[in-house]
């Protein structure tokens, strides 16, 4: 009898022990009828130590100072048969060779003069009435030496050995002539037609000579 009593018991124990079980088993798969996954997310690496900001770097804007409009060179076009030369004008370091220059170029006079000199590798030289290297308009010009540098285009006024002797002569130079400087008055420079300068020839005619903005008719 004892040992039946036992036996009831341990059936009725773990009876009660399974349900448990069960009912936890239905908890678990229970919550919502189906498992959630948890979101994944990349762990931040925290840096150890003390964090400093680094302030961005800026470049500084040059603020103009003046608000001086830019005066507009003149220039003078000479028209030749194998093309034509626009020559700018240093009025600031030679002022008043620019200006006899342009009163002659306005009066014509270097119209149908040639240029009588050409030297490969060196100068092409004009503006003399008498095509020799010895004539001129007859009113001499006073030198005004620069630190302008001989490079390739310049124009410069030809002379004798008299630094107040030049006339109406000018030559232009055909590659750097640095033994020149400081040495003739340096009075323009070749901007278009650098092509045209190689091409001149002895006794190639200046067919017109006129400035600009301002052109004749």
């Amino acid at each position: 009898m004892k040992k039946l009593l036992q036996s009831r018991t341990l059936l009725i124990f773990l009876f009660a022990m399974g349900g448990v079980a069960l009912l936890v088993g239905y908890k678990v798969t229970y919550g919502s009828t189906s498992k959630v996954k948890e979101e994944k997310k990349i762990p931040i690496k925290k840096k150890q130590g003390k964090i400093s900001k680094v302030a961005e770097e800026k470049i500084p804007i040059k603020e103009e100072t003046t608000n001086t409009p830019v005066e507009q060179k003149q220039r003078a076009v000479i028209e030749t048969d194998k093309g034509n030369m626009t020559i700018e004008f240093y009025h600031e370091v030679a002022p008043e060779t620019v200006k006899r220059i342009s009163e002659l170029i306005q009066k014509g006079f270097y119209n149908g003069l040639s240029f009588h000199r050409v030297e490969p590798g060196f100068v092409i030289q004009g503006g003399d009435p008498d095509a020799n290297g010895r004539g001129g308009s007859g009113e001499n010009i006073k030198a005004e030496f620069n630190s302008r540098k001989h490079i390739r285009g310049t124009v410069a006024m030809a002379r004798s050995t008299d630094p107040n002797s030049a006339d109406s002569q000018f030559y232009i130079a055909l590659a750097p002539q640095p033994s020149l400087d400081g040495e003739y008055t340096v009075f323009g420079q070749v901007v278009e037609g650098m092509d045209v300068i190689d091409k001149i020839a002895v006794g190639d005619v200046m067919k017109r000579v006129y400035l600009e903005p301002t052109q004749p008719n």
